[in-house]
């Protein structure tokens, strides 16, 4: 008998259908779909994302949330806690920042106190968990952050005691509750840091001292949503199993969205959302055009790097563009995404088509509750993680975190052929 069972065997089994249903619904013959079972012969991938679908339905009529329960570290306001939220339990949240809190608190029911700064948690205070989240703070490996730490000559990574080593207390974490399985985000620059030697810590810490299969990916959220935003997505698991990236389906970056599918229309069409569109038409508010003084500046500021040979300039952007990637700073000048208005200075992006762009609200949707100010709205959104991306891997990871029963392999395997 196999030690393992094969992938289809194990997303059949937690979709809850017999071979012979399956074969019967995809149009495929028993004896392919028992060849798949085995491990003999490799399914289409469109027959992954048909089976990963069947999971998900399979689950809701069995009233799958709460299946597993997961821990939300360096939360932000959210994003890797909205990947996982319709099939698991949250049952812990840390995040430093109060007004991030705030926006957080007003977006989810938690039935626990959002707890703060995590360096200051005990161990033993953490919930038991089956999965931990953690966008661990960025800037000590973002190219940015490292640009400005260099320029004041100080130092960055994980030489960087206020930040760069907060991997570790999520390593601490890790080695405490071990949990099943992790998922890590940061920049792309992560992999690049200290010329590799930063990741390549992360790796060893993660795979050879606590325990851990470690896979990762750079997804790029422009097959998403209509921005330019790479980002690191590391997936660890406790057992060993066949979870790859490899089969990851996602869109074709190249015929993502555009930034029309998330503007303000201002033609009447959409509900009047304040403070951000006012009037009849809902037009965006005068607020969020630059004054001649800012536009005039940013104008200046380009042409003199670009008479350097210098790269350093704003976004100039229109309905059927892709934007730069959002960062925490736009609350500045908004340089990297201004949107073009005819017959007037370009205006930034307001908090709202922000939460569209991060993907938090759905094109021409307002369900998120922004209850700061812009400054920090623009802080949150710029910080955070782009939700569709995030959903995508959680769709990826859930076959190896929710199962209908705890099974060894050939346990498993004769389950399965008792089905068949």
């Amino acid at each position: 008998m196999r030690s393992s069972v094969s992938e289809f065997s194990r997303l059949r089994s937690s979709a809850g259908v017999s071979i012979d249903a399956f074969a019967a619904s995809s149009g495929f013959s028993r004896r392919t779909v028992y060849r798949w079972e085995r491990g003999e012969a490799v399914p289409r991938q469109t027959v992954i994302r048909q089976l990963k679908t069947m999971i998900r339905e399979h689950r809701k009529t069995e009233g799958g949330a709460g299946k597993f329960k997961f821990i939300d570290l360096f939360a932000g306001i959210g994003g890797l806690r909205r990947g996982f939220d319709d099939e698991g339990e949250c049952v812990f949240t840390s995040e430093w920042d109060k007004y991030s809190q705030k926006t957080y608190l007003a977006n989810f029911d938690c039935d626990h106190e959002v707890a703060g700064d995590i360096t200051k948690i005990a161990l033993d205070d953490i919930p038991e968990h089956d999965l931990l989240l953690a966008g661990f703070p960025c800037q000590p490996f973002s190219i940015a952050g490292v640009s400005k730490k260099n320029a004041l000559n100080r130092p960055h990574g994980f030489l960087d005691e206020t930040q760069g080593t907060l991997f570790f207390n999520v390593a601490q974490i890790i080695r405490h509750h071990r949990p099943r399985a992790f998922l890590l985000e940061n920049v792309k620059n992560l992999v690049n840091h200290d010329k590799g030697r930063t990741f390549e810590i992360i790796y060893n810490t993660l795979t050879k001292d606590l325990g851990y299969q470690v896979h990762w990916k750079v997804i790029n959220a422009k097959a998403f949503v209509p921005q330019h935003r790479e980002r690191i997505f590391i997936v660890g698991f406790r057992e060993k199993n066949d979870f790859t990236f490899d089969d990851l389906a996602l869109p074709d970056p190249l015929n993502g969205p555009r930034l029309g599918t998330i503007l303000h229309p201002e033609d009447g069409t959409e509900e009047l959302d304040p403070p951000y569109t006012r009037g009849n038409i809902a037009s965006v508010s005068e607020k969020y055009t630059l004054t001649d003084h800012l536009w005039r500046y940013l104008r200046d500021y380009a042409d003199k790097h670009r008479a350097a040979g210098n790269g350093f300039g704003f976004g100039l952007v229109g309905p059927n563009d892709v934007s730069r990637t959002l960062s925490a700073r736009y609350y500045k000048d908004g340089s990297e995404i201004l949107v073009e208005q005819k017959g007037r200075n370009p205006r930034r992006l307001t908090p709202r088509e922000c939460a569209r762009l991060m993907g938090f609200d759905e094109p021409g949707g307002k369900d998120f509750i922004i209850p700061v100010s812009d400054t920090q709205a623009y802080r949150q959104f710029g910080n955070a993680v782009v939700v569709p991306v995030v959903k995508a891997v959680a769709d990826h990871m859930l076959p190896w975190l929710v199962e209908r029963e705890d099974l060894e392999p050939e346990q498993l395997q004769r389950k399965l052929a008792l089905a068949g």
